[in-house]
């Protein structure tokens, strides 16, 4: 179905606009407001709370005019009126920020972060508590919905838009930047709604953007058209609301909408806004939108009677509201451990996030083969990995592969050399340089139905995405598997000949301990293919880790080991078995540890774990019973690296069992080196592993 903006009066211009449904939404935030700040607050019954008064006027006016099937909506903290007037229900308002079953997140989240899945009408995408998180994600919204018109023929996109809806103070993120450049340079369907209330808690506008008027500052910009006006005039504001959003539907590229509205209570439940002068405090109380919004519904469409009717009706289903929800049990303790990755019930089924990625759609993948049928002759690990994105490429049309340079040239790496030429740049992409950008549109991408691929350049490179990162890899579980984004994030990292503190760093203990998120570190191209297909047919997000090293290195050649062969997530593989000791590694590591083993003269066992999260801890308590003498060893730098958590555990778990200390061999505490020379000198080498090795065996 296509989508079009609200029909307007053929008099006026002005979109019809339901504006007693406008008023009773904003009356029920508004006591929604009222009840947490005069009873809930006090009593302990709501810990964050986050008015929007102010501001609810012009939300409940945009809801009315989001009538594409597939809309979405990426918004912030102070949008609870938007979503009252999309449908959220009163009780589960109340019971998210009250902390009982029932809201958005069951407890696990601060009430106001809301999200709605919804596939007739405007999904409502997961919020963030962190200041503009939410304009990235949007992006990949707008750009999904081109895709799915566009390349999957979808008609129920055909007219569809994305909202990115924030505060005047976020448009000083990297994240609004970032979704700025992306939605203009690919003129995508997105509309930025920026609600200008002139304060970022206590900081005005003026800190954030020149002159405190971004819409003013955006005016020239290229492939932008931009809209600015008084939030308070609510029927000014359903006007130029409608202009934009019928611009923006129509394919004329993003819009930028401003609306100056007033705040009327502090940023926060804690604010007393001493900061604001009493003058000012008077001036934005008497620009309060009701007031206007009372003028144009009365006489017009309401007598006073029906007005205070509409209010007082308001205040009573907010109370039977919290009625129904103080009859309601706080969560289970017993289960907030559960939906930090996608779980099967005890039937064997899987336990499906309602929506996110292609389970989200009821869609699945074939599962794959375990069997390796090898063919043809040893090849390197980027032409594994090349391969296999082909072939799933062709497998899965809603797969999408794109990042800085992965197009035309092929990745700096050549993975994806010849990937756009044979699917075209709708389904492999360059981007700009923004690794938020990249994130955050993978985000919104995978929120909309797809697999995203999104690569980072270099392992570094990705500290400027950690938010996006931390926030997707949490979702499933802070929304109660309501949402997921399921996607592989490919990225080069490690030493390869040199080293360096930008390029060759490792650091993958930081993955392993960010929540949600699967991490696999292939040392052949056999397990590369493996645990790439495994992940591009699963449904969590994955820390795809390519050694530099590894990529074109003789050793790391194995042969194709079949077009749908997989390798399941958390079993490691023996490449030697042993009697005397266990060497532990992955990655670049392995074939050093293999090496060394050989060259020992020790019958030693040699795991690689291939991927850490999750790890195969049966398999190495396993060796190590049966050894009785550990050795780990990895490139990552020695404290707090990933093989602090295997010692842990055997410590814990093996205790008994161990004839000699754990050891561990790694790089110092410090970054990887330039020098060839000092890289030698800091890299776990053969030799050094021999050496800890025959120590840890002779004790």
């Amino acid at each position: 179905m296509s989508a079009a903006a609200p029909t307007h009066s053929s008099q006026t211009g002005a979109p019809e606009i339901d504006w007693s449904r406008a008023a009773a939404t904003v009356f029920a935030s508004r006591a929604l407001d009222d009840l947490e700040e005069s009873r809930l607050v006090p009593a302990r019954k709501v810990l964050y709370q986050f008015t929007a008064r102010g501001h609810d006027v012009t939300q409940a006016l945009l809801a009315q005019m989001l009538t594409g099937a597939r809309d979405g909506v990426s918004l912030y903290y102070r949008a609870r009126p938007l979503a009252l007037a999309l449908g959220l229900p009163l009780e589960t308002a109340l019971a998210s920020t009250m902390m009982r079953v029932g809201g958005v997140s069951e407890g696990r989240d601060i009430g106001v972060v809301l999200n709605v899945p919804c596939r007739n009408g405007p999904t409502i995408l997961p919020a963030c508590g962190g200041v503009g998180t939410q304009y990235t994600p949007a992006v990949g919204w707008a750009q999904a919905i081109r895709y799915h018109a566009e390349v999957l023929r979808d008609a129920e996109w055909n007219g569809c838009v994305a909202i990115a809806h924030g505060g005047e103070a976020s448009t000083a993120s990297n994240g609004f930047w970032s979704a700025l450049n992306i939605a203009t340079t690919q003129r995508l369907p997105l509309l930025f709604y920026i609600e200008d209330n002139g304060y970022g808690i206590s900081v005005p506008s003026s800190y954030q953007t020149p002159g405190g008027n971004v819409a003013a500052n955006l005016a020239a910009f290229r492939n932008l058209r931009t809209f600015d006006g008084n939030g308070s005039d609510p029927c000014g504001a359903a006007l130029l609301m409608a202009q934009a959003l019928a611009s923006v539907r129509a394919g004329d590229g993003p819009a930028l909408l401003r609306l100056t509205v007033p705040r009327l209570s502090g940023h926060s439940g804690q604010d007393t806004q001493a900061y604001k002068a009493a003058d000012e405090l008077s001036a934005e109380r008497a620009r309060d939108p009701l007031a206007r919004l009372r003028s144009r519904v009365v006489p017009a469409l309401l007598s006073e009677t029906g007005w205070t009717a509409l209010e007082q009706r308001a205040k009573a289903d907010v109370e039977r509201a919290l009625a129904t929800v103080e009859s309601r049990a706080t969560p289970d303790i017993a289960q907030v451990t559960r939906h930090a990755f996608c779980e099967r019930r005890a039937d064997g089924t899987e336990d499906t996030q309602q929506q996110g990625g292609l389970r989200g759609e009821g869609l699945e993948l074939p599962a794959g083969n375990l069997t390796v049928r090898a063919e043809g002759p040893r090849i390197n690990m980027v032409t594994a990995i090349r391969r296999t994105l082909e072939l799933e490429l062709a497998v899965n049309p809603r797969m999408v592969v794109f990042g800085e340079d992965v197009g035309r040239k092929g990745g700096v790496h050549a993975a994806t050399l010849g990937l756009q030429e044979k699917f075209g740049a709708a389904r492999v992409f360059d981007t700009s340089l923004s690794e938020e950008g990249i994130i955050g549109r993978a985000v919104g991408l995978a929120l909309a139905g797809l697999m995203p691929v999104p690569e980072i350049q270099f392992r570094k490179y990705a500290e400027p995405a950690m938010e996006q990162l931390n926030d997707c890899g949490s979702m499933r579980w802070r929304t109660h598997n309501r949402f997921a984004a399921p996607m592989v994030v490919r990225m080069p990292g490690g030493y390869f000949k040199c080293g360096d503190p930008w390029h060759s760093q490792c650091n993958e203990v930081q993955f392993a301990h960010a929540v949600g998120w699967r991490v696999a570190m292939p040392s052949n191209a056999e397990d590369a293919a493996g645990l790439l297909r495994s992940a591009l047919r699963g449904n969590d997000p994955t820390i795809f880790f390519e050694h530099r090293a590894m990529l074109d290195t003789a050793w790391a050649r194995r042969p194709w080991p079949g077009d749908d062969y997989v390798v399941p997530f958390g079993q490691a593989r023996r490449l030697r078995t042993g009697t005397e000791l266990t060497v532990v590694s992955w990655g670049a590591m392995v074939e050093r540890c293999e090496q060394a083993a050989d060259e020992s003269g020790i019958d030693a066992e040699v795991l690689d774990l291939r991927t850490l999260m999750p790890w195969d801890r049966e398999a190495v308590l396993e060796s190590v019973r049966r050894t009785r003498r550990c050795l780990i060893v990895h490139e990552d730098t020695m404290t707090a690296g990933f093989g602090a958590e295997i010692a842990a555990v055997l410590a814990r778990e093996a205790f008994f069992d161990l004839d000699a200390p754990i050891e561990r061999v790694t790089m110092p505490d410090v970054p990887s080196p330039h020098s060839p020379v000092l890289l030698d000198a800091v890299l776990p080498g053969v030799a050094r592993i021999v050496a800890a090795i025959r120590e840890v065996a002779s004790v």
